[in-house]
């Protein structure tokens, strides 16, 4: 269209990870929006009803000769990657977030993809962990590779902030950390930002750019989370404080086995993760005053928190009376 940096010609695109919740919409969005859209599972995936209208392939990310050569016979000028490791321990960070990412990518370039989008998370800005530094390690590879490329973080989204929702419904109290206004977020939905990275392929102005992106915001407290939670099940707030200390000291204890014990060592990471989540929040970091700023941090979409958790609870509500 003239006057627009978008195009309306078709893709052939390649998802990886569309087995994901994200990538799926991911996949559910650029057959919507017309593109040839092929979904690469790992060979023990179940099919998404959100993957209708995309070809299936299967392959395990880590064998990269067999990715080389469904890329080289796919010809796919985009390749998105919405990859990410399910633990964040550091085995599987370097074996999902960077390894994998890296055969991916190598994949893309062989097969002359001419553009790589990836998912990736906003909070690598302050990277205290594994899985954060590895992501970051591919960010470096992507941006240096023969192949244009799109990095999106996004902040919170509205499944990692719904672990409380059949608690809730079940009467019990809002678990919140410290006084729960620690930490602050503006959550985007799997649709908007489905919606977002598809936009992505075809705006060519967001090629070569690191793109944070929330939820149509205000940015929210955890304390704010939990009264949506209360406001959307009809009840009166209840909270109970957890206190953030206990992460610092169960990390602690953990790491003293580290050394000789891969399961210590992960279970070290995992109370590292909880306290990083409890303490630090999903907005963009200020360079200048190091304060995360909500004003910063762009917003996009219509999807509301309080409707994915009354859509949440009416599930369950009708899954409790069958």
């Amino acid at each position: 269209m003239s006057g627009d940096s978008s195009s309306a010609v078709a893709k052939r695109i390649c998802v990886a990870g569309a087995s994901g919740t994200i990538g799926s919409a991911v996949v559910h969005r650029l057959v919507a929006d017309g593109h040839i859209v092929t979904a690469l599972l790992r060979p023990e995936s179940e099919l998404s009803p959100h993957l209708s209208g995309a070809e299936i392939r299967t392959a395990r990310l880590s064998d990269a000769a067999a990715l080389a050569a469904i890329l080289h016979d796919l010809r796919p000028q985009t390749v998105i990657s919405c990859i990410a490791s399910r633990s964040g321990s550091p085995k599987d960070a370097l074996a999902v977030d960077y390894s994998a990412n890296l055969n991916l990518l190598n994949a893309a370039v062989g097969a002359e993809a001419d553009h790589f989008i990836l998912l990736s998370a906003i909070c690598v800005q302050r990277p205290l962990l594994a899985f954060q530094h590895a992501k970051l390690a591919f960010e470096s590879e992507l941006k240096s590779a023969p192949i244009e490329h799109t990095i999106v973080r996004p902040t919170a989204f509205f499944k990692s902030l719904s672990g409380q929702v059949a608690r809730v419904a079940r009467g019990k109290p809002f678990l919140v950390f410290g006084n729960g206004e620690l930490t602050r977020c503006k959550p985007i939905s799997d649709a908007d930002l489905a919606r977002f990275i598809a936009d992505c392929v075809r705006r060519r102005e967001r090629r070569g750019q690191t793109l944070p992106i929330g939820g149509p915001g205000p940015a929210i407290t955890m304390k704010q989370q939990g009264e949506l939670l209360f406001e959307a099940a009809g009840r009166t707030p209840q909270f109970r404080s957890v206190p953030v200390g206990m992460f610092t000291g169960a990390a602690a204890v953990l790491s003293l086995g580290a050394r000789v014990s891969d399961w210590f060592a992960e279970k070290a990471e995992f109370a590292r993760i909880a306290r990083y989540y409890a303490t630090e929040s999903m907005l963009v970091l200020d360079p200048v005053t190091g304060e995360y700023s909500a004003e910063a941090t762009p917003e996009f979409g219509d999807d509301r928190l309080i409707d994915h958790y009354r859509a949440m609870l009416s599930k369950a509500a009708t899954g409790n009376n069958q």
